[in-house]
């Protein structure tokens, strides 16, 4: 199947507050602010009137808020940022895996938006290595947790196979009664031996578009 989509558009989210939305991705992390939308009221539902509007992260990328007037904050009653709400039944750990990822090109440029955030009110909060990456952390004005990363290395082709054949053990097993780790590395196992034939194939690099 033809991969067709060229990256991401916009990733879009709410806010209760627009101004330290602008002071955090425009003032202190330097994206400029290159469109916005001001509607009346539409939709599916009956919209308030609203903004909507984008800062530039890169690559024709973009990030944009929406902020709808008059729509009043609910009070702090359960976890999580101010638009995905948990009771006390949900981990902390779950509650904090979502997130947005911007990846820079090298240690010097991660170094300074560190530098950019700890100067500002909303200072680094971890920096970590993990498996290909390397990762600065912290919350924006709504709640949002921000990651800025580096690749530490290029991912490999063997490592593409071996996330192929993860979430394919990963989708097998999901579905049934007890899913586990141990469950989905043991199916895992039998795709690598079903799949056998199929190492060097899958191991020689496709050729770039327009090659021969």
């Amino acid at each position: 199947m033809k991969h067709l989509v060229q990256g991401v558009d916009h990733a879009a989210f709410p806010t209760f507050d627009p101004a330290g939305t602008v002071k955090f991705y425009r003032d202190v992390l330097g994206f400029p602010v290159v469109h916005s939308i001001c509607a009346a009221g539409w939709g599916p539902e009956k919209h308030p009137d609203f903004i909507h509007f984008f800062f530039d992260i890169g690559n024709s990328d973009r990030i944009a808020f929406f902020y709808y007037f008059g729509l009043d904050q609910p009070g702090p009653d359960r976890r999580g940022d101010a638009y995905a709400r948990f009771d006390d039944s949900v981990p902390g750990f779950f509650i904090g895996s979502r997130h947005l990822a911007l990846h820079v090109g090298s240690e010097d440029d991660l170094n300074e938006y560190q530098r950019r955030l700890d100067a500002s009110e909303w200072p680094t909060e971890m920096r970590v290595q993990h498996e290909t990456i390397e990762s600065i952390y912290t919350h924006d004005p709504n709640g949002y947790i921000l990651e800025i990363t580096r690749a530490l290395r290029p991912v490999t082709v063997e490592e593409d196979i071996d996330a192929a054949l993860t979430i394919d053990a990963l989708v097998d097993i999901a579905a049934g009664p007890a899913p586990s780790l141990d469950a989905l590395l043991t199916r895992k196992a039998e795709l690598i031996v079903e799949r056998g034939d199929r190492w060097d194939e899958l191991l020689v690099p496709a050729p770039e578009e327009g090659s021969r």
